[in-house]
């Protein structure tokens, strides 16, 4: 036992006197809200989802594979880094119950074979066609320039660079001269749902077209079926490809289907030209994200002034827009750009020209592709700052864990933040653990129950509270 004795000369130190510190604690849970994303895995059927993914014939592991995998998935939102942080659930075994070992933790994702993982992306799909049909307010709008448009799924896709520290399979060179891999990931950016991925080695180019496809036909599976009557596809110019618009075009030919897409577009010589043919009137001010006037952006559209021969080489409907601003100081313009002392960026879309919709907001619509970036670094908090194998296939799984990880995130807040239990809703991963995933509570027990109790002088010790009441209160799967 230490014991710490004030120093009385000095009155700041005084309330360390008497402070005695041991280590024969009983019933004290350090991060109870993670008990609050492991009881929401059980409740809306994901837990036993995954057990059935992982399921072998005539094979009865000592921990269920699929508690096993929830349990990574909520270490990892909890803030958890690497494998061996699973201990800190297991000594929360009073409220969690057994929890598996690290060297079991490293055996599942060893077991996750190619079919396993397509079995736990409909799995995925099964619990999120669930979890949004409990949504108390519906799917939210994916807000653009202050409106809500109606009906319309968000998907935006984008890579990343994940530097490796040590030899990884597949790890190579960046092209931001990092050494790492360079995965792809597509967000719902209406719900912050990180719907799918794939692990790729670092020398992976930016635009590949067939990474782009493959991801986006598995995100688009793991939306509900009745949502996928309008979706709007969104991407920086990474994706600025014949083949991957060529594709999108298709889909939108899909029956019962809309699919429109907004994706960043090189500003070529071509390009240039046709930015000195608009006339001066033409050019309209940019909406900002509140839908005011953007200061020092306009937008104009170059379809018209582009060579038709050019065109004719892109999906019929293919609009190309640019927006000009005044460069903030230290930007770096091109020779072209020095000319006027303007900055130009485009993109294009096939949204059709309609009444109502102005180029400003498809334009604001497109800059919001920026929200993934934080869905990004929300990820890197949760797990993506690094894999923890050299074996790539483990790796892979990992990365699927950290989409279960940031889905459970978007879920708690999306199901159980609401009503009394609103103030957590807004914070980001690093603010919500430290509001609420690592509340310290006593475990008691009394009348053959446990009792989980936050300390009444906890900030919004009610609202978390609430949010395990909201949980409790949420219909299991048919």
């Amino acid at each position: 036992m230490l014991v710490l004795e004030g120093t009385p000369q000095v009155k700041r130190t005084s309330w360390s006197t008497g402070l005695s510190v041991t280590a024969d604690g009983v019933g004290v849970v350090a991060h109870a809200g993670s008990v609050a994303s492991r009881l929401l895995a059980d409740r809306i059927g994901l837990t036993g989802a995954l057990s059935t993914a992982m399921a072998r014939r005539g094979f009865v592991p000592g921990h269920d594979r699929g508690r096993v995998l929830v349990d990574v998935a909520v270490m990892l939102a909890d803030g958890g880094e690497a494998i061996s942080d699973i201990d800190v659930l297991r000594h929360q075994s009073g409220v969690l119950g057994p929890v598996a070992s690290p060297p079991t933790v490293w055996r599942t994702p060893d077991e996750v074979t190619p079919a396993r993982l397509r079995k736990i992306a409909t799995a995925r799909a099964r619990v999120r066609r669930h979890v949004w049909a409990q949504l108390p307010r519906g799917v939210p709008a994916s807000k653009v320039a202050g409106t809500d448009p109606a009906d319309v799924i968000v998907l935006d896709v984008d890579a990343t660079v994940v530097i490796a520290h040590s030899e990884k399979e597949n790890a190579a060179a960046t092209f931001k001269r990092t050494f790492g891999y360079h995965p792809i990931g597509v967000w719902c950016d209406n719900t912050s749902e990180f719907l799918a991925a794939k692990l790729r080695a670092g020398n992976a180019g930016s635009n590949t077209t067939s990474d782009h496809i493959e991801v986006l036909t598995d995100a688009i599976a793991q939306v509900p079926t009745a949502h996928r009557r309008k979706l709007l596809i969104r991407s920086d110019g990474a994706g600025s490809s014949h083949g991957l618009l060529d594709w999108l075009t298709e889909q939108g030919k899909v029956r019962g289907r809309s699919v429109e897409y907004s994706i960043g577009f090189s500003v070529t010589e071509k390009i240039r030209e046709a930015i000195t043919l608009v006339p001066t009137k033409v050019w309209t001010p940019a909406t900002n994200a509140d839908g005011g006037v953007r200061e020092g952006g306009d937008v104009a559209e170059l379809t018209g002034l582009l060579d038709p021969d050019m065109l004719a080489k892109w999906p019929a409907g293919m609009r190309v827009i640019v927006r000009r601003e005044r460069p903030h100081p230290g930007a770096q313009l091109s020779l072209f750009e020095e000319t006027d002392g303007w900055r130009y960026q485009a993109f294009v879309t096939n949204t059709p020209k309609q009444p109502g919709v102005q180029l400003a907001f498809l334009e604001a619509r497109h800059r919001a592709h920026a929200r993934v970036e934080d869905r990004i670094r929300h990820a890197k908090d949760s797990g993506l700052r690094r894999f923890p194998s050299r074996e790539f296939a483990i790796n892979q799984t990992w990365l699927t864990l950290v989409q279960i990880a940031a889905d459970l995130t978007a879920w708690t807040r999306l199901l159980a933040m609401t009503g009394d239990a609103q103030p957590p809703a807004a914070c980001e991963p690093k603010a919500l653990r430290y509001r609420f995933l690592h509340v310290p509570a006593r475990l008691t027990h009394g009348a053959r129950r446990r009792r989980l109790q936050v300390p009444k002088t906890r900030p919004r010790a009610a609202a978390i509270v609430a949010v395990f009441a909201n949980i409790a209160a949420i219909p299991p799967p048919t």
